[in-house]
């Protein structure tokens, strides 16, 4: 069981990595006209991608810990 756990986290961290990276490749090709367009109210692409990056990541993390609670949960 421990090691289908850290197996699982392992993964879950590497989704971590790649929701960060994502997140800041879009943050990279935002042009400067995009952040200073602000008068439209609406999110550019690269925003909202931003944005999902952002949340996924989160996402991730959250599993990564609950995982992390069972493995110590599991070896004590």
């Amino acid at each position: 069981m421990q090691t289908v756990l850290i197996i699982a986290l392992v993964a879950i961290m590497a989704m971590v990595v790649y929701s960060l990276v994502r997140g800041i490749v879009a943050f990279l090709q935002s042009t400067k006209l995009d952040l200073e367009n602000e008068d439209t109210g609406k999110a550019t692409e690269m925003q909202l991608m931003q944005n999902k990056m952002m949340f996924a990541r989160i996402k991730w993390q959250a599993l990564a810990v609950l995982v992390v609670v069972v493995l110590l949960a599991a070896t004590s």
